[in-house]
């Protein structure tokens, strides 16, 4: 099992979000500032008495001491960290063997853009762009929950490197489970949905793994269908 895990995780309770970047939560009784790991809108995440959960930071010089990983709604928990995805793909292609012998090379450039992986495996180069899934509604998870032009660009210069003889993938790590299909958010970013049904026409693997989460750790688990 390739697990992600963190460390110093505590409970908390949602209070509001003044911004992107911070939000307000009931900790043991005090009112704390934390970092939220996700500049999404998160909305339908961070609801007005939700149950957090928050990593304690061991530096004291940081301004917020806690960061903000995962959040109850309903029944489900979902991690909303958008720093983690990448490590759950790296941890899962080493122990999955997906690309069979894999050397993983994180960030890396070709044209115009910036790559999250770029896997040697024999003789295969493949390039891989994996995205962070939080938005799920009855089942079926969204990607984006906000318009995203990056991602589009990412998707055009994926399917540009198909035609150049590259493998490409595009991998969803959907930051839950229990889900029933991934379909693009055609109606928050229909240029995102057609940029990846064209990519995935031109040769593009379009891929989506959810994932087993507690409060202190997430784990990619399987394949998700998808509906494009």
């Amino acid at each position: 099992m390739s697990i992600v895990t963190y460390n110093n995780i505590l409970a908390g309770r949602f209070i509001d979000r003044p911004n992107r970047f911070i939000a307000h939560i009931e900790v043991a009784g005090e009112v704390e500032v934390c970092h939220v790991k996700n500049t999404g809108r998160c909305r339908e995440l961070l609801t007005e008495g939700a149950t957090v959960y928050l990593q304690r930071s061991d530096n004291p010089q940081r301004l917020t001491k806690f960061d903000l990983i995962a959040v109850e709604k309903g029944a489900r928990l979902i991690n909303m960290d958008s720093q983690i995805p990448n490590r759950v793909f790296a941890e899962w292609v080493g122990k999955s063997g997906y690309f069979g012998e894999a050397k993983l090379h994180p960030e890396t450039t070709y044209q115009n853009s910036r790559f999250d992986f770029y896997i040697e495996a024999g003789e295969r180069k493949i390039f891989v762009e994996v995205k962070g899934v939080t938005l799920e509604e009855d089942g079926v998870v969204r990607f984006p929950d906000a318009p995203t032009e990056r991602g589009v660009k990412h998707l055009k210069e994926l399917t540009a490197a198909a035609g150049e003889g590259y493998e490409a993938y595009v991998c969803f790590i959907i930051q839950m489970e229990d889900c029933r299909y991934f379909t693009p958010n055609r109606d928050t970013h229909p240029a995102f949905a057609d940029a990846l049904k064209q990519a995935a026409e031109s040769g593009v693997q379009v891929i989506a793994l959810n994932c087993a989460v507690t409060p202190d750790t997430i784990t990619a688990k399987e394949f998700v269908p998808i509906n494009l």
